[in-house]
């Protein structure tokens, strides 16, 4: 049977940055509309920094990424589409343009990461399931975080930029009860492919779309105006609102820095170079 999300494919190399807003109450699927993402000229003064890649555009990295709140591989089937594109953005970060601040990435002010480092490099992607954009990059992020290597930290994080959106809490929710992996990309197509779910769905709709995957609807009903779980939706507002962001997809690299770029594939590439950046600033610090 066809993967349907294979149907994300064309959109993968052509599709402009175009970012989903997070100012307004989600819209009905077929009436949703995108949000140009503002383009910014490079900051005077600055000059451009060249970076090594963030990973090895022949190789899979030796070892597993540390991916936090991570959907995993079974629930992401092959799509050569994306894996070409991931190793064109790794060899783009090898042997394409130097980082420009300003225009690649926004320094954040008194940045700071979503969770201790621990050692690690976090990447964040603040992303929301009613965003379309954020739906084409899933396929591509999924075929990405297989190659990072294991100092690199990959955390998905819901959008919370209304308190009507559901969709924070019922991610947290099956994230707690471990059936995340099992409906993280599937979600993206019950909202743009099939229309079984709309983007204003109550908790009570995405539960039962949840149960429908095999997931257990008491649990989930229990955990998801939890405690924990509010408190997760709360520090994940924190970090969206400490970081600038407004609009999905959007990458943070250490707390540090907000990724900018001119298509989806382009993000790929800064991040590995911001990655690799990190990386060369822990190894001088350590040799201090």
């Amino acid at each position: 049977m066809t993967n349907k999300r294979l149907l994300f494919a064309p959109l993968l190399l052509s599709v402009l940055l175009v970012a989903c807003g997070g100012g307004e109450t989600p819209a009905p699927a077929d009436a949703a509309v995108a949000t140009p993402a503002e383009a910014t000229a490079p900051v005077a003064g600055e000059s451009a920094i060249t970076d090594e890649p963030a990973v090895d555009p022949s190789a899979a990295a030796d070892a597993p990424a540390d991916t936090g709140a991570n959907p995993s591989a079974d629930n992401t089937s092959a799509d050569p589409a994306a894996d070409a594109a991931v190793v064109a953005a790794a060899q783009a970060a090898t042997q394409g343009p130097a980082l420009v601040p300003g225009t690649d990435y926004i320094e954040i002010p008194g940045g700071q990461p979503f969770a201790p480092l621990e050692g690690k490099i976090e990447v964040v992607e603040v992303f929301a399931y009613s965003c379309a954009h954020c739906a084409a990059f899933d396929p591509l992020v999924g075929a990405w975080k297989k190659r990072l290597p294991g100092d690199v930290r990959f955390t998905y994080l819901p959008a919370v930029f209304y308190e009507q959106d559901n969709f924070p809490k019922a991610f947290f929710a099956a994230e707690s009860v471990g059936v995340l992996d099992r409906v993280h990309s599937k979600l993206f197509n019950a909202m743009h492919i099939e229309r079984s779910l709309r983007p204003d769905a109550s908790s009570d709709d995405i539960i039962a779309w949840m149960a429908k995957q095999g997931a257990d609807a008491g649990q989930l009903k229990g955990t998801v105006d939890s405690f924990a779980v509010n408190a997760k939706v709360a520090r994940t507002k924190q970090f969206i609102v400490r970081s600038g962001i407004d609009s999905t997809p959007t990458v943070v690299v250490n707390g540090k820095y907000r990724v900018r770029g001119r298509s989806l594939e382009d993000v790929l590439r800064i991040t590995d170079q911001l990655i690799a950046r990190e990386r060369a600033a822990t190894r001088a610090g350590g040799s201090d």
